[in-house]
């Protein structure tokens, strides 16, 4: 049977490709908005657009936190433009919003459903405070998959990852939390760049849903570039949705993770400790051969180094035909 995720997001024109890979592989029991990369209400529009797309209008989607308690809040329009999803005209939402709010719901489904998996592709603002609210769900969540992070530089800052970096707070409670994670960080994202023939075998598809996202990672793609001058824009969030369908997409390594909240230059950075890597590029890579001592605290997260890329687009643009 197909795992059951919830996922918490922040649409976004990654998150939808995330949102599109999950409904098809995976029991999304509900969607979790959160502020991140435009207003609340904007990604949350977002979350009903995508599915009105797919036609996966039987997903359920839940309003979350707008901000991090500590820190303002600040939106990325520079990446995903006022609306969040610029770059195609995405039908307005026949589906309404859920009543209830985002944290008790992630609450309630885990509290109520075995082997719950949360993936996270946001600000982790929803899932701290659920566990904050109700730690009882350290025991019940089956593992928490999330896109964010870096073993090696940031994108926000030189240190810190946007998703870590906006509620960095909230970070320091999931990633010392004891339920197991996976994640998928800014070093093995960047090796899943949406190339022009990447992009136009998706346009090629056939169907509406192919030409639409094509159109939006097509945007996308030139938004970043002015910011990074990277000329293929990187498909961040479904890395860690394809994660989760197919495992042996991604190489990884057990590390002790932390997150730094004080430091002037370093604030939401993901401190990674891989000392215990062999190799003479153990801090952007994984060797072969992997010591079996750590040095440090105790291992708390399963890192992804390497990403098969040929595979993660083939799952993805086989994913993107089966929508109409």
């Amino acid at each position: 049977m197909a795992q059951k995720v919830i996922m918490d997001c922040d649409p976004g024109h990654d998150d939808a490709l995330a949102i599109l890979l999950a409904a098809k592989h995976l029991d999304l029991l509900g969607i979790t908005t959160v502020g991140g990369n435009q207003s609340l209400e904007k990604v949350t529009k977002n979350a009903l657009k995508i599915l009105e797309l797919g036609d996966i209008t039987q997903i359920p989607v839940y309003k979350g936190h707008e901000k991090p308690s500590v820190q303002a809040i600040c939106h990325a329009p520079e990446c995903h433009g006022e609306s969040g999803l610029e770059g195609a005209e995405l039908p307005e939402p026949s589906i309404h919003l859920q009543s209830g709010h985002a944290v008790d719901f992630i609450i309630d489904t885990a509290m109520s459903i075995d082997d719950v998996t949360l993936i996270a592709t946001a600000p982790l603002t929803n899932i701290a405070a659920a566990i904050h609210r109700e730690p009882r769900i350290t025991g019940r969540v089956r593992e928490i998959i999330l896109m964010g992070g870096s073993v090696t530089s940031g994108n926000w800052t030189a240190a810190a990852e946007y998703n870590i970096w906006a509620d960095p707070e909230a970070a320091h409670v999931v990633f010392s939390s004891k339920i197991p994670k996976r994640m998928v960080g800014l070093n093995l994202t960047r090796q899943a760049p949406a190339t022009r023939e990447r992009i136009d075998r998706i346009r090629n598809l056939g169907n509406k849903t192919g030409r639409t996202m094509a159109d939006l990672i097509t945007w996308f793609s030139n938004a970043c570039y002015l910011l990074d001058g990277h000329p293929a824009v990187f498909l961040y969030d479904p890395c860690a949705v394809a994660w989760l369908i197919q495992p042996d997409l991604v190489r990884s390594q057990l590390l002790h993770v932390a997150i730094e909240l004080k430091g002037e230059y370093t604030r939401g950075m993901t401190v990674c400790d891989y000392r215990c890597l062999i190799g003479p590029d153990s801090a952007v890579d994984i060797s072969d051969e992997v010591s079996s001592v750590h040095q440090g605290k105790e291992p708390n997260v399963n890192v992804g180094f390497r990403l098969n890329t040929d595979g993660f687009f083939d799952l993805l643009i086989t994913t993107l035909k089966m929508y109409p």
